[in-house]
């Protein structure tokens, strides 16, 4: 028996929501693209289904802690420090969180840059705006050194897509994933063997400081994400340019992570 066009595509776009929606990946969204994907995607300001409020304060709480959201719906996360010392808001499996927790306990200091969290100064407010794509459980923590163990955590719910919903995908769509799913990381450029691959983000020349998404800093033991660097030599700066494929090399000093070399591929 033959399918329907119509039918056939249907059935399509459902093997695809609900099979691999995971397949590529960076967090620190973060962190690494395959936990990003883990638990969706940077939603689209313009395409925001709607607007969830958050607080957060010093009783180390998220009030609301727990969200019920639907299966390929942008929800912006608009949330609020109420509290004296800063917080955070970070979208993550749960040992995604854990892993950048023990980071965060080693380097305070760190500054994220991730689509999937916000860290916000007291009576400040920010904001996080994303898709969830894949039904589930997705996490959420104040990754701020004590915070977490304190039980600054919530929860996102995240209700599986209808089959009606799910056939919306179009067959151009579906070829799309196909392909994407087809890309191997040796496509990508190797770096050399003592240097972290990374893409540039922003550049600071004024305050010294970039933005890089990268990959595992081995001699660091952080594990990739997106996060603002200084660098031990401004001139450093104007060797790059935002979108640019890197190598680089990030040490401590003076108590603060910072890019010791860095090399464009």
């Amino acid at each position: 028996m033959k399918l329907k066009p119509i039918l056939a595509s249907t059935l399509l776009g459902v093997a695809i929501a609900s099979g691999g929606a995971w397949a590529s990946g960076n967090h620190a969204g973060g962190h690494g693209a395959d936990e990003e994907e883990a638990i969706g995607k940077p939603g689209i300001a313009a395409k925001v289904n709607r607007t969830v409020n958050v607080d957060m304060n010093d009783a180390m709480r998220f009030t609301p802690a727990n969200f019920t959201v639907k299966q390929n719906e942008t929800i912006r996360f608009v949330v609020k420090n109420s509290g004296k010392v800063k917080h955070e808001f970070v979208l993550g499996t749960e040992k995604e969180l854990k892993e950048h927790y023990e980071v965060m306990k080693k380097n305070p200091e760190m500054e994220h840059a991730d689509p999937n969290m916000v860290t916000v100064a007291p009576g400040k407010t920010g904001e996080v705006v994303w898709q969830f794509t894949k039904a589930g459980k997705v996490n959420v923590g104040c990754l701020q050194p004590g915070h977490f163990d304190a039980g600054m955590k919530g929860l996102v719910t995240v209700g599986k897509a209808t089959i009606a919903q799910a056939g919306r995908v179009t067959v151009a769509q579906a070829s799309t994933e196909q392909g994407k799913a087809g890309e191997t990381k040796s496509d990508k450029p190797a770096g050399s063997a003592d240097m972290t691959e990374g893409e540039v983000r922003k550049i600071d020349k004024e305050q010294g400081k970039i933005t890089l998404k990268h990959g595992a800093i081995k001699n660091l033991d952080m594990p990739g994400m997106t996060m603002v660097f200084r660098v031990k030599d401004a001139a450093m700066l104007d060797k790059v340019q935002e979108g640019d494929k890197v190598g680089f090399t990030a040490d401590k000093i003076g108590g603060q992570i910072t890019v010791t070399g860095i090399e464009k591929k």
